[in-house]
């Protein structure tokens, strides 16, 4: 039982866990769920027990972890502890989720989709989270140019470069007529493919260049519809020899989720280029490539004081710049490119009241407020409250982030997810 070896001895680190729990299809939050917190090598064996709260959420709950050094080097021991959650709800089909990833000194984040009983599937749905990209095997990345010909019929298909809502994941390789394919919204996936191919122990800097990297990665395969164009009814595939990992069901960790939610409008340009760069990358341990991000070799710029751009063009080149996308798809209204706060007015403000409004509907512990376009307190009041349900940095103040979030948040809770 690799994943709790450490807690027999005393290098025992602490992690944090805080999971989600809402309705497939509803996006509702499911109040009172029970669940059940044990060790995945030893899932009898329970570690803590919590119920989640009017916002579907738990506590942060406290758990032990490996020592910070596992995450820092490449290292044959395993660098994050694995947790099984059972999660059981009144009208619900339980469901139980196993290899929840744990870190030293980081909030891992999990969230829980949960049937109702009368849907049909399995009595009881099961998901296993893979083991790490950098701690597993998985096939190397075959090389491809890193810009997309544009001379020949039908190559490019959008005339700008549009952040999506939805991107179609086939988990699996292009040719695997078995596998499922995921609707995934854009951030999302990001985030999870983020967490499943870097560590989030990692420097700031560090994530910001593999986050990029990641982004632009996938904005290249929706920009010039590269699966589409083969016949196929996706996006992008889960499989590490053709795209990148996403592993579905599996733990975000909160500063990836932080840095996504900054970054999510941008991607890698080089001069003259109009598509977004194909920016491949390699872990740079078990797989070397030249020309492209190394992954560990990321971490270890960002020890040394690297910015993202300078890790960036350290691989990619002097002429790879920080670009931003036309447009943001899936959004009520784009950020009004100022923050409010109290004592602003107008209309971004009373379409943010009434993204409030509808979403303390579905979620009662973010206060009722009346849509007048003045940004007084009651709205800061409810601004706050949405910011700790939803882990954002509790101000008042609507950035760019919580701009988006309720965005994000309204969208879900206004419409039954054909997509679910």
């Amino acid at each position: 039982m690799p994943d709790i070896r450490y807690t027999q001895n005393n290098d025992v680190d602490q992690g944090a866990l805080k999971i989600q729990v809402i309705g497939t299809g509803s996006n509702s939050p499911i109040k009172d769920a029970r669940i059940t917190i044990s060790y995945s090598g030893d899932p009898e064996g329970t570690v803590e027990e919590v119920n989640t709260d009017d916002s579907g959420m738990s506590e942060q709950i406290a758990l032990a972890a490996p020592p910070l050094e596992y995450s820092m080097e490449p290292s044959e021991s395993q660098p994050y502890a694995e947790y099984t959650i059972q999660v059981s709800a009144e009208g619900y089909r339980p469901i139980n989720i196993s290899g929840i990833e744990v870190f030293s000194d980081q909030l891992a984040l999990q969230e829980v989709r949960m049937e109702r009983e009368e849907a049909p599937g399995n009595p009881v749905d099961n998901i296993v989270i893979p083991v790490h990209t950098l701690f597993g095997e998985y096939p190397p990345k075959i090389a491809e140019s890193e810009i997309k010909p544009v001379t020949e019929s039908g190559e490019i298909v959008l005339s700008r470069v549009v952040v999506p809502e939805y991107v179609i994941v086939h988990d699996g390789a292009p040719s695997d007529t078995t596998a499922r394919d995921y609707y995934v919204r854009y951030r999302d996936y990001i985030k999870n493919v983020a967490s499943s191919e870097i560590y989030s122990t990692w420097p700031d800097a560090s994530i910001r260049a593999n986050v990029l990297a990641i982004m632009s990665f996938t904005m290249n395969r929706v920009y010039t519809e590269w699966y589409r164009n083969k016949g196929y009814g996706f996006t992008i595939t889960s499989s590490t020899a053709y795209d990148q990992k996403f592993m579905y069901g599996r733990n975000i960790f909160q500063n990836i989720s932080n840095i996504v939610d900054e970054m999510f409008q941008n991607y890698l340009s080089r001069p003259n280029v109009r598509q977004p760069i194909l920016t491949q990358y390699c872990d740079g341990q078990r797989v070397t490539c030249s020309n492209w991000l190394s992954q560990w070799g990321s971490k270890f710029l960002g020890d040394q004081n690297y910015s993202a751009i300078e890790i960036l063009r350290y691989y990619y080149g002097n002429s790879i710049y920080i670009n931003s996308a036309e447009e943001i798809s899936g959004v009520p209204a784009s950020w009004p490119r100022v923050d409010l706060s109290v004592g602003s007015t107008g209309d971004k403000v009373r379409q943010v009241q009434e993204q409030l409004a509808r979403i303390s509907q579905t979620y009662p512990a973010i206060p009722r407020i009346t849509p007048d376009g003045i940004y007084g307190n009651a709205t800061s009041d409810a601004v706050e409250k949405f910011q700790e349900v939803f882990g954002l940095p509790v101000t008042g103040v609507i950035d760019y982030r919580t701009w988006y979030r309720i965005s994000e948040i309204y969208v879900a809770v206004t419409r039954i997810a054909e997509l679910a």
